[in-house]
């Protein structure tokens, strides 16, 4: 029986590329180790015990019910493939049941979260009365310390044209021009595996390619994770850098990981929050959840200068109306969609005169 277990920031993700090619056989190239891992998995090893809820659902409805715990949970979800038993990808069925699982604190009360699950449950099996979702199920469980063991997965990947994020533990072969990123994603989002991630680091090397040479853009980098996209621009030329994150721990991720690629005086950290923003910037990098993409969108619009980008990520492609429909009003001009897997990545201009 072939037990496929991983945890995810959003959704069903994709495989590393780097994965054995035994489980690409057969699991195929559309299930990924996701780079939240150690976030998840280290804060779980932090306690001895955790309340877990287990959902049996139907692996098409994955992605939606996974969405909904993450952000019920806090915590990211873990899913099992209940029914995968094949040694090769023409033999897995077409249809399966996945076990999706959240995690919460023993300290606290589940009854609130179990009452609004089984409320979701309960209106999604109403608008898709030919599927069966199982009822949510509630049980303690010990923490194991995942620290390391997740590393394996995470291997030297090439992003764009130039990019070449490396872990700190790997070592990887440079070709000329490359532009080398040193990662230890630590506690926070961000290793440039993840859809969301490298589809922003993507529209970040084209909008840069595009503006002025010899400029160097001033860059706002909100829900900086690792700092990965904030190190990203500074390689590719930005100037003022400012990533903020809401999470104190990713923050000091973030620095750790610029003291690593000797640019800590080139960006600024820190957890302000972007409402209390009164600056402007010429690029904006946004990876969060669509929902808090909309919420922000009035900010988002206010820090960008005239003629700036203002590049959106972290969005399930079934959401990306949301955001457009969030982003109609606001003074700026929408230009492209770029997609990888379930995530989309987007870009706004704003084209008023300053």
């Amino acid at each position: 029986m072939a037990i496929i277990t991983y945890f995810l920031q959003l959704g069903i993700n994709n495989i590393v590329h780097n994965i054995d090619v035994f489980l690409l056989s057969v699991l195929g190239a559309s299930a990924t180790f996701p780079e939240r891992l150690f976030h998840v998995l280290h804060r779980l090893s932090m306690s001895g015990s955790w309340l877990e809820i287990v959902c049996d659902v139907p692996e098409e409805y994955a992605d939606v019910v996974a969405d909904f715990l993450t952000q019920l949970s806090g915590n990211g979800v873990c899913v099992d493939n209940q029914c995968v038993d094949a040694f090769s990808t023409s033999e897995i069925p077409d249809s399966v049941r996945v076990a999706i699982k959240a995690y919460l604190s023993s300290d606290s009360d589940p009854a609130p979260q179990m009452h609004e699950l089984e409320q979701f449950l309960s209106e999604l099996s109403r608008r898709h009365p030919d599927a069966c979702f199982g009822r949510p199920a509630l049980s303690s469980v010990n923490a194991e310390d995942w620290s390391s063991s997740w590393k394996v997965h995470f291997k030297p990947l090439r992003v764009g044209k130039r990019l070449l994020i490396v872990p700190t533990w790997e070592d990887a072969a440079q070709l000329p021009g490359d532009l080398v990123l040193r990662i230890d994603p630590g506690m926070a989002f961000g290793t440039g595996g993840h859809e969301t991630t490298r589809l922003c680091l993507e529209v970040l090397e084209q909008v840069m390619e595009l503006g002025n040479p010899g400029s160097a853009p001033s860059l706002l980098d909100l829900g900086t994770g690792s700092g990965i996209l904030a190190m990203a621009a500074s390689l590719l030329g930005a100037g003022r850098i400012l990533a903020l994150d809401i999470d104190p721990d990713a923050v000091e991720v973030a620095r750790e990981n610029l003291a690593l690629n000797q640019l800590s005086s080139r960006v600024e950290c820190g957890t302000t929050p972007l409402e209390a923003l009164t600056e402007r910037f010429d690029i904006i990098l946004a990876n969060i959840l669509a929902e808090e993409l909309v919420r922000l969108a009035p900010y988002l619009s206010g820090c960008l200068h005239p003629g700036g980008a203002l590049i959106l990520s972290g969005i399930l492609a079934e959401k990306e109306p949301l955001v457009r429909q969030g982003f109609a009003s606001q003074p700026l001009t929408y230009c492209q969609t770029s997609c990888a897997g379930e995530w989309v990545a987007m870009l706004y201009r704003n084209e008023t005169e300053s």
